[in-house]
């Protein structure tokens, strides 16, 4: 398997002979190490009522209430939207007694990312993925990274017009083995995610969702068939948490990892740990009883590393001894691949074989730096290393 490529610069001339689009002057500088940091963009949304007929994509996933009004069946919110009123996520809008979609080819935000910064530690490794968000989420997390988008309505930030051909093809012209959908909560965007997958796969471009699993099963299980992998960021094992800090339900996520692990997709499952809050030793073991319970032992659990940010900066980095302690709860409740996250380095971001006990994937950060799969097995004792391996 091939590393990721150390340089890759994206010329705006390249980017527009493949993708066929107007970005205006408004590029902004693409860094030396192969990212595409915000390639550029073409006019700003409009207010709501004064976007053009083309920009609205009729939504999936509602019914018809009422007076106009729609429930939407996207997430377990169920938003019920009266006429010319949105939902939670802010990008759909109700429209006459017909819900729409606000961001359809509309991307605000688009890179070139290893497979392992998602993380996905056991799908292609050594990959790249094209990685694309839009406005909007269906969750608030306090600690959200990426807030400048995912708590923004599309008016209010830039974004580019790109549709799903022209995204499967940007990914093929720069060698990515996959479509990320990311940064952002991908749910929201779920029409122009499928289609952006149903593109990628006739050329052979798999595509990954990166999400906090807040998604109704149906619109899941007609998405699967689309998908090569998933992760999950199981925000806490605890509701009280979902509901102060992230504005949720635990229950469907839990419901969605279920779902993925029926399905046979692949899925790994990433864990934040904030100090204080979601942290404690019992909690960690609870989840991880819950995982072998319900999931089996193979299932890949990233525990990552919190640092401040959006409107948890009051609260200090994760020490790495908590991270290294889950580590260690979720081996001895029989975890064979627990990772640590956000520590470069340390020895719990390598694939150990379950069997051997040797190292199968050895990472620096983001870097492969060998791989001793033949076959999706342990070169040294030939165990199965469950995964996405080619």
């Amino acid at each position: 398997m091939r590393p990721p490529k150390s340089e890759s610069f994206i010329d705006r001339r390249r980017f527009l002979r493949v993708t066929g689009v107007c970005l205006g002057c408004s590029c902004l500088p693409v860094s030396s190490s192969g990212i595409l940091d915000e390639i550029g963009f073409g006019s700003r949304y409009a207010a709501a009522d004064d976007i053009p007929t083309d920009d609205h994509h009729r939504a999936e996933f509602y019914r018809k209430l009422d007076a106009r009004e729609i429930e939407c069946l996207l997430c377990p919110r169920k938003c019920q939207v009266g006429d010319k009123e949105r939902g939670y996520c802010g990008v759909r809008e109700n429209i006459d007694g017909e819900y729409y979609t606000l961001v359809y080819g509309h991307p605000c935000s688009a890179n070139i990312d290893p497979i392992e910064k998602k993380p996905l530690f056991h799908y292609l490794p050594g990959t790249q993925a094209f990685s694309i968000a839009t406005a909007g989420c269906n969750l608030n997390c306090k600690f959200c990274q990426n807030w400048q988008i995912s708590q923004f309505r599309p008016e209010q930030i830039q974004s580019m017009r790109i549709s799903p051909y022209q995204i499967a093809s940007m990914a093929a012209e720069y060698e990515c083995r996959s479509i990320a959908y990311t940064y952002s909560e991908p749910t929201i965007f779920y029409e122009y995610m499928k289609d952006c997958a149903i593109e990628g796969n006739k050329n052979a471009i798999g595509s990954v969702m990166i999400s906090a699993g807040f998604i109704e099963k149906e619109p899941l299980e007609k998405l699967l068939p689309h998908l090569a992998a998933v992760k999950i960021d199981l925000k806490s094992f605890r509701q009280q948490y979902y509901d102060e800090i992230c504005g949720g339900d635990l229950q469907p996520v839990l419901d969605t990892l279920a779902t993925l692990h029926e399905s046979g997709k692949w899925f790994e499952i990433v864990y934040l740990m904030v100090p204080t809050l979601n942290d404690d030793p019992r909690e960690i073991e609870d989840l991880c009883d819950w995982i072998i319970s319900r999931l089996g032992p193979d299932i890949p659990i990233h525990f990552t590393r919190f640092h401040p940010q959006y409107l948890l900066k009051n609260l200090p980095a994760t020490p790495v001894r908590s991270l290294e302690i889950a580590y260690e709860i979720a081996r001895k409740k029989g975890i064979n691949f627990p990772y640590i996250g956000n520590v470069y380095g340390h020895r719990g971001e390598n694939t150990f074989c379950p069997g051997c006990g040797r190292v199968v994937i050895e990472r620096q950060g983001f870097r492969i730096d060998r791989i001793s799969i033949d076959n999706g097995s342990c070169a040294e004792c030939g165990r199965q290393i469950p995964g996405v391996w080619t």
